[in-house]
């Protein structure tokens, strides 16, 4: 077998029926010869969490090869924010395509990779002189804030935070707080790297000011604020758990650096776009960030990432010491530039906010007849539900994992995350109907239901 397409004419986009449809057991045959294959030729470490040979996408649906329709509410972790394969990206893609696919902008500079960084600076937070570099991931911006802060403070050590996600490279590693899967074995990891304690109303019961005086005393007892080049940190928390801080915490944060001269950098990898409600979440809790990194939702699903901050931090680096072969690529910065303009012209951080109001009432509907529903959380399209034994808030990590693969035989994508891995998350495609979301979350619903009953 050397394809698995559905039939020669099969595409993706809006053109795909927005509906749930199972017409084999997941995985089907086809999807079974792939998964064999996969497992012939990738390396085991590479997992998957939908068992199934995806061919087709777009709206709220993905299909795979045996013609089943799953409802996405997963967005290929937060990518396809703008719908899987839309129209005007498909139409950007296709144009840069066919007048050139690279020539390196360190090399040949190019308009595209220029409006992208004039978009970012005039989109992330802050009325203040902007500047940004263009990469091709968001462990490989994270690196980057990392270095450009170093270099503008020269200072060395950098703060990140419990329950933290920033990456699987080297660095980003030592950043990131989860040991399995991102970090067990894979050590020593990058040094003048530390730790303080995130707001997690759930399970700190702090105020955010508290909560905040609780991590500086931390910072400066630990680390030492003249030691300090950088604090990153997510104003949402990603693969930690879509952790909320409680309200104060991230001003108070933002006002410390500020007063010490250390770098705020705002990890903006999984939260930006609109995916809260806003186009960055920093806005929320109306911080100004130094730094914002962004990847993930910047361009339909092709690889790009950024660092945008204040100008004057941004021109620390000396010439040279930013780049990469692909940072940038022209046909990743079409898509950015179709995506953002579709952000911007469908209003889908309005769309973000709609989407927030119909999952959280059916969310809370299934928590109370359901105490196993510890938390709900998040904002925008990025909501969360924390599964606990309800006699004791420990977490329960089995139970959110039982749940995600019923929904997922039942033609429904959805995501684990946390710490303690017991978080169920939700990231449609902003993009996404109102029927096909609610019946997505009938599915989430049967799914507890039936973990009860078993």
């Amino acid at each position: 077998m050397t394809s698995l397409d559905i039939d020669a004419g099969v595409a993706g986009g809006p053109a795909l029926p927005q509906e749930r449809r199972l017409v084999t057991a997941i995985p089907g045959p086809r999807s079974q010869e792939l998964l064999a294959r996969k497992a012939a030729a990738v390396a085991a470490g590479v997992g998957h969490t939908a068992p199934i040979a995806a061919v087709a996408a777009g709206g709220g649906v993905v299909t795979d090869a045996d013609g089943n329709s799953l409802i996405d509410l997963g967005s290929g972790i937060a990518v396809t924010s703008v719908g899987n394969a839309h129209p005007k990206v498909v139409e950007a893609v296709q144009r840069q395509a066919a007048a050139f696919t690279h020539t390196c902008f360190m090399v040949s500079p190019y308009e595209g990779y220029v409006a992208v960084a004039e978009a970012l600076n005039r989109l992330t937070p802050g009325d203040f002189e902007k500047k940004s570099a263009l990469f091709n991931s968001g462990a490989e911006a994270v690196e980057n804030a990392v270095k450009i802060a170093r270099k503008a403070t020269e200072r060395q050590a950098v703060v990140a935070f419990d329950h933290a996600y920033h990456g699987r490279t080297n660095l980003t590693m030592a950043l990131t707080a989860k040991s399995m899967p991102y970090k067990s074995g894979f050590g020593p990891f990058a040094s003048e790297v530390y730790r303080a304690p995130m707001s997690y109303p759930y399970r700190d019961g702090l105020t955010g000011p508290e909560a905040a005086a609780k991590a500086i005393s931390v910072i400066e007892k630990q680390v030492g604020a003249d030691n300090l080049a950088a604090v990153i940190i997510e104003p949402i928390q990603g693969e930690g758990g879509f952790i909320v801080p409680a309200e104060g915490f991230l001003p108070a944060i933002s006002a410390w650096c500020t007063a010490n001269g250390v770098i705020l950098i705002a990890d903006e990898v999984q939260s930006g776009f609109a995916r809260t409600g806003a186009m960055f979440a920093s806005e929320h809790f109306g911080i100004v960030p130094d730094m914002v990194t962004t990847a993930k939702g910047i361009a339909g699903g092709l690889p790009l990432a950024a660092v945008t901050g204040r100008a004057e931090i941004m021109d620390a680096a000396h010439v040279g010491g930013l780049g990469g072969t692909y940072g940038g690529n022209p046909i990743a910065c079409a898509a950015a530039l179709a995506s953002i303009e579709v952000f911007e012209t469908e209003d889908l951080s309005d769309r973000a906010r709609e989407i927030e109001a119909l999952m959280l009432a059916r969310l809370e509907t299934m928590q109370a007849s359901d105490p196993r529903i510890g938390d709900i959380r998040g904002l925008g399209a990025m909501i969360a539900i924390e599964l606990v034994d309800p006699a004791t808030k420990a977490p329960a990590a089995a139970l959110a994992g039982a749940i995600a693969q019923r929904c997922i035989a039942d033609g429904v994508i959805v995501l684990t995350c946390g710490t303690y891995g017991n978080v169920l998350r939700f990231l449609p495609p902003l993009t996404i109907g109102d029927a096909l979301l609610s019946e997505g979350l009938d599915v989430v619903a049967a799914a507890l239901a039936a973990e009860v009953a078993a």
